[in-house]
């Protein structure tokens, strides 16, 4: 599974409409072949700062990067951004998706 976490960092004028900037983006890339999640959450300390989650099946991340959707999305994105995105993008071999958390189990 191809794990990625991104940060970004909105202007200020642009960060209560970023989820409506960005839409046709995220439904794009919930619809690829492949993508496990893409999920989008916003900081509790830093109303200008969102964070995408996304993973994908293994070998579904260069059709991503490549698609006609991620470099519109991106071109989207860069006018209503403060500076360039902190990204973390890592594989973990034999995963597939979430696993429940052992040290806090709710029955």
């Amino acid at each position: 599974m191809i794990f990625i976490v991104v940060k970004l960092s909105v202007k200020p004028e642009h960060a209560e409409r970023w989820p409506e900037e960005v839409a046709a983006f995220t439904r794009a890339t919930r619809n690829e072949p492949g993508n496990l999640w893409f999920e989008w959450s916003r900081s509790i300390e830093d109303p200008n700062t969102y964070v995408l989650v996304e993973a994908f099946q293994d070998g579904a991340g260069e059709a991503h990067v490549t698609s006609d959707h991620f470099r519109a999305g991106l071109e989207a994105m860069r006018p209503l951004l403060s500076r360039t995105p902190d990204i973390v993008s890592t594989t973990i071999p034999g995963a597939d998706g979430w696993s429940a958390m052992g040290e806090l189990v709710i029955d």
